[in-house]
C-alpha cells in the first residue's frame, strides 16, 4: 500500500478593493484641489483680435469691468490708488521699465478711461505694458 503524502497549501489573495478605495479617493482629491487654482474672479469681456498673442501670467494684471471699475492683480483700486500700488510694488531685481504690466479692459471700456490708466503706469515707469484680447475664433468680421 502505497500512501500519498498530503501537502498542505494555502491559497492566499488580496483583497483589492480597499486599495481601491483610497486611489480613488486620492484621485478625486486631486480633481477638486486643482479646479480651485484660478485667476481671481474678475469678469472682463475681452474685445477680440485677430492678432492676439499669448501674454505670460507673471507680472502685474490690471484688470477694468464694464462700469470702469479697476483692480490691481486681485485688489480693488482707483486711479489714486492705481498709482500708489504701482510704485510700491516690489519687482525684484527686474527694472521697472521692462517689468510685465499686462492690461485687460472690458470691450465697452471707453478709450478715455484706457488712456488714463496707461498714463498712470508710465508716470509710474512702467514701460512693458501688453493689452490681454481674445482671439477672433470666427476669422475676419465683415
Amino acid at each position: 500500500m502505497k500512501l500519498k503524502a498530503r501537502r498542505n497549501t494555502l491559497k492566499s489573495s488580496i483583497d483589492m478593493t480597499p486599495m481601491l478605495d483610497i486611489v480613488f479617493q486620492l484621485i478625486l482629491f486631486f480633481l477638486v484641489s486643482t479646479t480651485f487654482a484660478v485667476l481671481p474672479g474678475i469678469k472682463v469681456n475681452l474685445p477680440e483680435s485677430e492678432t492676439a498673442e499669448n501674454t505670460s501670467n507673471l507680472g502685474i494684471t490690471i484688470s477694468v469691468g464694464k462700469d470702469e471699475a479697476m483692480w490691481f492683480n486681485d485688489k480693488q483700486v482707483t486711479y489714486k490708488t492705481l498709482e500708489e500700488e504701482l510704485l510700491a510694488y516690489d519687482t525684484q531685481k527686474i527694472k521697472r521699465k521692462d517689468f510685465p504690466v499686462t492690461l485687460e479692459a472690458d470691450a465697452d471700456v471707453k478709450n478715455g478711461a484706457i488712456v488714463r490708466i496707461f498714463d498712470v503706469i508710465r508716470k509710474t515707469g512702467y514701460s512693458a505694458v501688453s493689452l490681454r484680447t481674445m482671439e477672433n475664433e470666427g476669422g475676419k468680421k465683415n
